[in-house]
Order: C-alpha cells, then sequence, then structure tokens
C-alpha cells in the first residue's frame, strides 16, 4: 500500500466521518455504540470538509483511493463556533431529536447538537486554530501520523499560525504519548486534556 496525503475535499465527507467511527472510542471502533454511526462525524470531521475557515488533509491509498486518514480544524476557532452554532447545529438538533436516540453514544451527540460546548479560554489564547487527528489502525505506528501534523503545521504556518491545539480523549494513553512526543504540551489555565503545539523544527 502507497499512502499519500492530499488536500481534504467536500466529497471526502463520508470516507472521513467512516473513520471517525471507526476510531471514536479511545481510538477503537465505536460502531456497536451506535445506531446512528454518523453522528460523531458530524461533530469532528464532516463540517471541517466544507464551512467558512475549515482546513483539511487526508491520508489516501494511491491505488484505491481509499482514505486512511485525516488531519483537519479551523483557523479560527471562535469564527468556527459562531458559524455551526448559527448555520450547522440546529440543523442536526432537528435532524436528530433526542427520541429517537436508544444508546447512551446516540444520545450524547443528539443532546450536543442543542448544547455545544465552546472551547475553553485559554485554548482560545494559545491559539485560534484547532485540529483533529485520526487514522484507522492498520496503517498507525508508520510515521504518518507525524507527518499528517507536519503537513497541518506547514499549512497553518503559511496562514501566519504558529500555535495549534486539540482535545484529547482521557482514556486514549497511546495517542497523549504520541503528542507529547512531537511536542504538545499543557496550556496554561486548560484543562489537562487541552493540549498544544508551537510550531518548531522537529515537528516539521
Amino acid at each position: 500500500m502507497t499512502l499519500t496525503i492530499r488536500k481534504i475535499t467536500e466529497e471526502d465527507g463520508p470516507a472521513v466521518s467512516r473513520i471517525c467511527l471507526l476510531t471514536g472510542d479511545a481510538g477503537q471502533s465505536a460502531e456497536a455504540q451506535h445506531d446512528f454511526g454518523e453522528l460523531p462525524g458530524l461533530v469532528y470531521a464532516v463540517p471541517y470538509t466544507k464551512l467558512p475557515t475549515t482546513w483539511g488533509f487526508v491520508l489516501a491509498d494511491d491505488t484505491t483511493s481509499e482514505v486512511v486518514g485525516y488531519v483537519l480544524g479551523s483557523t479560527d476557532t471562535r469564527v468556527y463556533e459562531k458559524y455551526t452554532a448559527e448555520h450547522w447545529w440546529p440543523a442536526l438538533a432537528a435532524q436528530y431529536p433526542p427520541a429517537m436516540g436508544a444508546k447512551p453514544a446516540d444520545l450524547k451527540y443528539m443532546n450536543m447538537f442543542r448544547d455545544m460546548r465552546a472551547a475553553a479560554p485559554a485554548a482560545i489564547a494559545f491559539s485560534p486554530a484547532h485540529l483533529h487527528i485520526n487514522i484507522l489502525e492498520t496503517c498507525q505506528r508508520r510515521g504518518w501520523g507525524r507527518k499528517l501534523i507536519a503537513r497541518a503545521v506547514e499549512f497553518l504556518n503559511g496562514e501566519g499560525i504558529e500555535r495549534v491545539w486539540l482535545g484529547l480523549d482521557p482514556r486514549n494513553h497511546d495517542a497523549r504519548k504520541f503528542y507529547e512526543r512531537i511536542g504538545f504540551t499543557a496550556i496554561a489555565g486548560a484543562d489537562e486534556h487541552t493540549i498544544g503545539l508551537v510550531s518548531s523544527p522537529s515537528v516539521v
């Protein structure tokens, strides 16, 4: 399998949504937890393929074109939050009323659509930009995570942004170790699961 990093497109929405589900339980598949498997991706993946301030890159198989990983985010989190509050979450709240949910994981997302939490002020003070990254387990531990982060940093630097942050699932200890190895550290004033990266030669 030969893999390449390329710019994300809106057509990648179903693929990145699927990856979000398959890595949604602290890096493992969350399929069994959902009747509505699209819900995690509607929060953490799909909007970043097309909404204002968003950007992204996918890791794709050169032969089959299958997308096996991604890094995506927003260059201005507060603008992104305002836009989604007005144009993204209300439609999803109407489409997925909590009465439809039987499983706790589905209910969690259905309720999120109605009361999406804003990023902590400390995170925004660190950087306006945030990101999400996921890679299918079969393609992990081959250096692609570092390469995706490097591509993200390169892009953000080109936008005049030298810092970026992310939220970490506290159960995903392997992910924390990875982020720490490439230079992510705690952000002053933020909770311990919000970590940030300052651009450095060791990353890019």
